[in-house]
């Protein structure tokens, strides 16, 4: 058994009749994030409310062993919200059915979709997934995307499968729903109208016309730091709660749910579970982009690049630990504007202390995932505010910089780091033809679905970029890093 708490384990099973669930709220992407934030909302919502809203889980690739082992436990899984001095096992009872093109035909797959109790379509698809140009509209050139418009009925993207389903919808005469994104997007709720919107469009101008006046798409902003789960993950839940199952997860005891209120079909009461319901989520998604996301990217490509394994052993080093902060309240901050009342060098302390927590080995390399998708909304539009408002960047440049290193795929010791990302291909071949230095900053540059033209172009940006690049190389990390404690 790997070490436990040394305090009290506590227990929390679903205390309402689950069999008046019905599939209320459809979810695709049932993944680790979740079965750690969208299913417990739901689930402390009906402990409070006794409602008959149920989740269909959906997962559209991968997948299908775990949720025939859902099916199987019933529907139920385990949740350990554990930091280093407790942990609560929950008994997640929030789902009532799930869903998998590989195992179903097309009309057995579509049937919840016309439902007239589904009243939700959620979503953790990851950005990837929205299939975007990277400037928050459909890129019409993926290849998946191009794909499911010759052939939507099975389609594979999360936009082909929910416009399919609104077109079935539409034909029975249900009525419309909302389309809620739960995904670290800005204006995440535009960003999956502008997706869904134009697919519909192509396929069909009537349809992307009722989609306009009966689907509405709340944006949302969710926090929660939910690992992967790992072989030492299960063994820790096993440990507290004498077994484990492979839909189990382990999180952060901390969650939250920022959600706009505009939904045309209904939703749960989620505020009885902690959620804000707000006309505005913009001020916080970038609060938590920034500050959260930024920061976590920021350690895990600098940690991965040092040969740290995960966030807690970042923490671990002062000079990352003080460089993280320094990027938060220097940098971040002052590119915010949120409600008055908002402490957000509270929130900035708040976040280290959550990093620290040992119990959740959050992989650097996983965090690192997808930099080119992420990076815009991280880095990229903070750095634009300094360089219109002639403020420092300096924290933000070596964060971009170091993003340009990791994906040279090698640690400071010479191990291979991992080039997950969308762009992997035209990435790779980058490196493979460019020596390290200068003519690789400016060829990375050169990718314009992460850097504007206009900024890749600026000297004022470029320039700075290949001296933190320079530096970070050589003489490596920690030397970049004194640089910023200068």
């Amino acid at each position: 058994m790997t070490d436990q708490p040394s305090t009290a384990v506590s227990f929390c099973r679903p205390a309402y009749d689950r069999d008046r669930l019905k599939t209320r709220l459809l979810h695709i992407g049932f993944g680790a994030f979740a079965r750690a934030h969208l299913a417990v909302y739901l689930d402390a919502t009906l402990a409070k409310t006794a409602g008959d809203w149920g989740i269909c889980a959906v997962r559209l690739h991968s997948g299908a062993d775990e949720l025939a082992a859902l099916e199987k436990a019933g529907c139920l899984y385990q949740l350990a919200e554990a930091d280093d001095d407790s942990a609560t096992i929950r008994t997640i009872g929030a789902v009532c059915a799930t869903l998998h093109p590989k195992t179903t035909d097309v009309e057995a797959f579509y049937a919840p979709f016309v439902s007239a109790d589904l009243s939700i379509i959620s979503l953790t698809v990851t950005e990837k997934g929205y299939c975007t140009d990277g400037r928050g509209n459909l890129d019409i050139e993926n290849p998946a995307i191009q794909r499911d418009l010759r052939d939507a009925a099975v389609a594979q993207t999360a936009v082909g499968v929910i416009v399919e389903g609104l077109r079935r919808r539409r034909a029975t005469g249900v009525g419309g729903l909302s389309v809620m994104s739960c995904d670290n997007l800005p204006e995440n709720g535009q960003t999956t109208q502008n997706v869904i919107c134009a697919f519909a469009g192509l396929k069909d101008a009537d349809l992307a016309q009722w989609i306009a006046h009966n689907v509405t798409f709340p944006s949302t902003m969710v926090d929660r730091i939910v690992p992967a789960l790992t072989k030492q993950a299960e063994e820790y839940i096993a440990g507290l709660a004498g077994g484990s199952g492979a839909n189990d997860i382990v999180c952060e005891p901390f969650r939250q749910w920022v959600i706009e209120d505009n939904f045309i079909a209904g939703r749960p009461d989620f505020d009885l579970a902690g959620a804000q319901f707000v006309e505005n989520v913009a001020p916080f998604e970038d609060m938590k982009l920034r500050m959260l996301n930024g920061s976590h990217s920021f350690l895990a490509y600098l940690g991965a690049l040092a040969g740290y394994e995960t966030v807690s052993d970042c923490m671990k080093d002062k000079q990352l630990r003080g460089a993280a902060r320094a990027l938060m309240v220097r940098e971040q901050i002052p590119t915010l504007s949120m409600p008055e009342g908002t402490d957000l060098e509270a929130y900035a302390d708040d976040l280290l202390k959550r990093f620290e927590n040992t119990r959740l080995k959050h992989k650097t390399t996983q965090i690192a995932s997808d930099g080119s998708q992420k990076l815009p909304q991280r880095m990229l539009n903070s750095i634009n505010h300094h360089l219109r408002h002639g403020t420092p960047w300096h924290a933000l440049c070596l964060g971009v910089a170091a993003w340009m290193a990791y994906a040279r795929g090698q640690d400071e010791n010479g191990a291979a780091l991992p080039l997950a990302d969308p762009l992997a291909q035209r990435i790779r071949s980058i490196v493979a033809d460019q020596a390290d230095g200068p003519d690789y900053v400016r060829a990375m540059l050169q990718l314009d679905t992460v850097f504007p033209v206009q900024l890749a172009n600026d000297p004022g940006f470029q320039q700075p970029l290949i001296t933190a690049y320079q530096r970070l190389r050589q003489p490596g990390v920690h030397a970049a890093l004194a640089d910023l404690e200068n």
